[in-house]
Order: C-alpha cells, then structure tokens, then sequence
C-alpha cells in the first residue's frame, strides 16, 4: 500500500473516533473510557510507523525538513494532553475540556499533513518509493500492534 494512502485512512478512523468522543459527557464513563482507550491506541501505532519510518525519510528532502519537524512537535503536545487525560477519571469536570485541546490538536495536526506535508511528500517520492514505504509502514504496524497486545 502507498505510505499515504495509508497515514490517510489512519486519518479517517482517528477523526471518527474523535467525533464520537466529542459528544461524551460526564455521565458517558464507560463511552469515554473505551472511546480514550481506542483512540490511545491508534496514535501509538501511528506516531510509530510515522516517527519511525515515514517522517525521517522525508526528513531528508529540504523541502520537507520543516514540516517534519513541526510534526514531531505536534506529535509531543497530543501526547502529553493524552498522558494528562489518561491520569485523570474520566467523570472529572476538566477531562471534557482536555479532550477538547486534544481533539482540537489533532485535528489540527491531520489537516496540516493532508494539506501541506502529503502535498510535499508526493513530489519528493516517486510512487515506487511511496509503495517501498507503505510496506515498511505495514510491517511495522503489525509488530508494533503486537507489542501493544503484548503489554497489556
């Protein structure tokens, strides 16, 4: 699979999670749990294949080397907001609001890759190396969901 195509539909299910999680409230304990729990889970696997694979060849081309930089950046506020949520009870009356940043952040972050980092990625990659990449990304993603499996 291309590399973007697949960060893309990453994209696309993280974004479903964080609509749903959106609409939680206080009362939605076991909702927000699973919802935290799912979405914790997808952003490890995915700033892994990205911050492992994806990023640090991009990093190579100087056209890039911004954009790669400010996403790793970006990669550190979310999950610094997910370690504070992860902390926190899920019925405490400022998990909503840190949801909200979090949710607000990744956004964010994914229309700026979509936007501004992809764009770049495809001049800078032919499609035999966005397919070279996708397989790596794919390899990884599976030992990196078995890790996940394994720690918990």
């Amino acid at each position: 699979m291309n590399a973007i195509t697949m960060l893309t539909e990453d994209h696309r299910a993280v974004k479903r999670l964080l609509d749903e999680l959106e609409t939680t409230t206080e009362r939605g304990i076991k909702t927000r749990t699973e919802l935290y729990d799912r979405i914790k889970e997808m952003l490890t696997v995915h700033e892994t294949i990205e911050e492992e694979i994806f990023y640090p060849a991009l990093r190579e081309h100087p056209k890039a080397k911004d954009l790669v930089l400010e996403a790793y950046e970006e990669h550190d506020v979310v999950d610094s907001i997910m370690s504070q949520l992860g902390a926190l009870p899920v019925d405490d009356e400022t998990w909503g609001a840190k949801a909200t940043v979090m949710i607000e952040n990744l956004r964010h972050h994914i229309e700026e890759e979509e936007k501004e980092m992809f764009p770049t990625a495809r001049k800078v990659f032919d499609a035999d190396e966005l397919q070279e990449l996708g397989g790596r990304m794919d390899a990884r993603r599976r030992s990196a969901e078995r890790e996940l499996a394994g720690a918990r």
